[in-house]
């Protein structure tokens, strides 16, 4: 019967936000840079940045116009500039996003990436992994994968309170 699935219980976000950070504090150095993918990549880079206390600026990307299915989505009225105010050329990048789904936009931010110049290694972060992998894409850093992938109609959506507080919803998606 339609609508009578029952949702999963969502992880909680500011406790996979602490994990991550375990997960990454190790590798954390003068040498990383942390690059957030707009918006929810964003808000992670942001937190993640401040408690590994790194030194090189924070970054962030807009992959909008290097999707392969830019002209589908509609992405074109929210895109926003990138901002990378370092030296990419050689640069350990972490590729920070909220959600892992078919590896789609973090091929698009590593295109994005390469505008800048030929960073020396690219990792990825992420909050979740959903499942779902159209590309040979996986994180190095990953909070929590799903034990059961989503279907392609519900969408993992990474919130931010006004106080900053992150938080995971789930929502049906538009065009699925």
């Amino acid at each position: 019967m339609p609508g009578s699935m029952t949702k999963p219980t969502l992880p909680e976000a500011e406790a996979l936000l602490a994990r991550l950070v375990e997960q990454m504090r190790p590798q954390a150095g003068p040498e990383m840079a942390l690059v957030g993918i707009h918006t929810g990549g964003v808000w992670l880079a942001e937190r993640l940045h401040t408690a590994l206390g790194l030194s090189i600026p924070l970054g962030s990307i807009d992959v909008s116009f290097h999707r392969d299915d830019y002209s589908s989505r509609n992405l074109h009225p929210g895109t926003r500039a990138s901002s990378l105010n370092f030296d990419v050329e050689g640069a350990h990048i972490v590729i920070v996003d909220d959600v892992l789904y078919t590896g789609r936009t973090i091929r698009a931010a590593m295109n994005e990436l390469f505008d800048y110049g030929r960073p020396g290694r690219i990792d990825l972060a992420v909050l979740v992994d959903r499942g779902g992998r159209e590309l040979p894409i996986c994180a190095r850093y990953c909070a929590q994968a799903l034990a059961e992938p989503l279907p392609a109609t519900q969408e993992l959506v990474l919130t931010r309170a006004v106080d900053g507080t992150l938080g995971l919803t789930l929502k049906e998606r538009r065009n699925a």
